[in-house]
């Protein structure tokens, strides 16, 4: 393996310890819907979700937890050869190693609890965006990367 890839799985495990970490904190520090307020807009409260993003399918019957599983897994694995693929460039690989270790740190919840620990909660006037975790912000984070990339070669050409 070429030492540029291992720098980006290095980030993928980097991004799935910090995301158990924080997990094992939090379901230390906290009981099932247990709530801290931070600021007037950020709370810590503990969740656990059997859905996807949003909560999506949360209230499928437990099918769900097996489907993203291997959902989670199959794009992990695609991921693995796309940072293999392109480990020479920056942004690409970086964004993939971010969505790899979100995806597996969700993976591992899915198998441990089957559902995902989830303990982030912003809100605004009474209306609260969903709990979330470090392995979704990691996820997202790298979408956002790929997206941007992608605006930025699509106005060059």
């Amino acid at each position: 393996m070429s030492p540029p890839a291992l720098r980006w799985y290095a980030l993928a495990g980097l991004v799935i310890l910090l995301d158990q970490i924080t997990k094992v904190w939090v379901l230390a520090a906290f009981h099932l819907h247990e709530s801290i307020t931070i600021t007037p807009f950020f709370n810590l409260v503990l969740v656990m979700n059997p859905g996807a993003s949003f909560s999506f399918l949360a209230d499928a019957g437990g099918w769900q937890k097996w489907f993203f599983m291997a959902l989670a897994l199959a794009v992990s694995a695609w991921l693995v050869v796309m940072i293999r693929r392109h480990a020479g460039e920056r942004l690409q690989p970086g964004a993939f190693a971010l969505i790899l270790g979100g995806a597996l740190g969700n993976v591992i919840d899915r198998l441990r609890f089957g559902a995902v620990v989830d303990f982030l909660d912003f809100h605004v006037a009474g209306w609260h965006w969903p709990a979330f975790n470090v392995a979704d912000s990691a996820i997202t984070v790298g979408v956002i990367l790929l997206l941007w990339q992608q605006l930025r070669h699509t106005s060059h050409d």
